[in-house]
């Protein structure tokens, strides 16, 4: 198994790179974030160990780049910020786990094993369909450049729908992954938030993307942009 080891700190990273060396990984060492970029989307990493303070960009820049870039090897952050808004920002920029300093060598250990079990599945840390774009760390969405005014249980059913692209979703299941199976409000509670969603991503820019298909449920189509030369 390969592992990259982002760290700025000598000692740290001899440390680490000796002990993971001795449990038989083949261990690259980046000091600097954009250090950290190049390697990680050039090569190929079972996992990454990322500290936060970098000289250059920080930990969590340098997880957003890789998202970004499409690099989904796990990534482990490790960093004396112990806060808990620090680790939800570590979370959020899509990091896997987060391990505080100082550690002991054993866990970090046992969390690289975990995370590699897991593997390198795509974890994108924003939803987008078309020019619809979400945003779930900070409760933001999009059509193209303009941002949308949504209720939460509004943005609850568009995120719904952006994890689930081109499916045709029932309105059982709507109904039990945005609201609760307790709710015991009116039974057509879906048509309508359905009907709200409507009139703030589709109705204002001129589109019918968010589809009714009858008798199974609500699609939200991936729009097709036109071939290249089609007027």
């Amino acid at each position: 198994m390969r592992v990259l080891v982002v760290e700025d700190e000598v000692r740290t990273s001899a440390l680490l790179q000796r002990g993971l060396a001795e449990e038989g990984y083949a261990v690259d060492v980046a000091a600097d974030g954009q250090g950290a970029v190049w390697r990680a989307t050039e090569f190929g990493y079972d996992v990454v160990v990322l500290d936060v303070l970098l000289p250059d960009l920080d930990g969590f820049e340098v997880c957003r780049r890789l998202r970004a870039e499409g690099c989904w090897a796990p990534v482990l952050m490790l960093t004396a910020l112990d806060a808990v808004p620090d680790r939800v920002r570590g979370l959020d920029a899509g990091a896997d786990d987060y391990l505080t300093k100082p550690f002991s060598f054993t866990e970090l250990s046992a969390r690289l094993r975990a995370l590699i079990r897991r593997g390198a599945r795509e974890r994108p840390t924003s939803l987008q369909a078309g020019d619809l774009r979400l945003d779930p760390a900070s409760r933001r969405a999009w059509r193209g450049d303009t941002e949308l005014d949504l209720s939460p249980k509004e943005f609850a059913l568009l995120e719904l729908f952006l994890r689930h692209p081109g499916q045709v979703l029932t309105r059982t299941h709507i109904l039990e992954h945005v609201w609760d199976f307790a709710y015991d409000g009116v039974s057509n509670v879906v048509d309508q938030y359905i009907a709200y969603l409507r009139r703030k991503i589709d109705r204002p820019f001129g589109v019918k993307h968010l589809e009714t298909v009858r008798g199974a449920g609500y699609r939200l189509r991936v729009a097709v942009p036109p071939a290249s030369g089609e007027r």
